[in-house]
């Protein structure tokens, strides 16, 4: 089932409950998807994972705003969106697979610096898109380069 179509099903199930936090959610996606469609990028997996991706960091960034600022309701409410959003993306890898591949990588493309950082993260930016954070797999590159 595409990702639109399982964000309206998940939007009547959270009207007929009446969950209106999560309907806020849920409607956020659905208004990012539309958007999409209608945008000179195009509409696809990769686009649409992407644009996920960043709407769960906008959350957790303003969160963390909203935490500086004394402000625990807000933040809850943005962390809570943040979750639902994550739902609906594929689950992350943890830092050990990630440091797994990323060698293999390293390997294949024969890095042996911190110099070769560049070639290593554009590799590593399509391999684990979607799968991983870039800041962690930037982190742990230049770890691995730098042994």
């Amino acid at each position: 089932m595409p990702l639109e179509e399982k964000i309206n099903a998940d939007i009547k199930s959270a009207m007929l409950a009446k969950d209106q936090h999560r309907l806020e959610a849920l409607r956020g996606i659905k208004s990012a998807i539309l958007l999409l469609k209608t945008s000179a990028e195009g509409y696809s997996d990769t686009t649409e994972l992407k644009t996920l991706q960043k709407m769960v960091k906008q959350r957790r960034e303003t969160a963390v705003i909203y935490k500086t600022q004394n402000r625990p309701d807000l933040e809850s409410e943005e962390l809570f969106q943040a979750e639902v959003i994550e739902f609906y993306l594929p689950k992350q890898m943890g830092e050990d697979e990630i440091k797994k591949e990323l060698q293999a990588i390293i390997s294949s493309l024969g890095a042996s610096s911190p110099a070769d950082m560049g070639k290593v993260m554009g590799s590593a930016a399509k391999h684990f898109a979607g799968k991983a954070d870039n800041k962690t797999v930037s982190a742990l590159v230049k770890e691995l380069l730098s042994k």
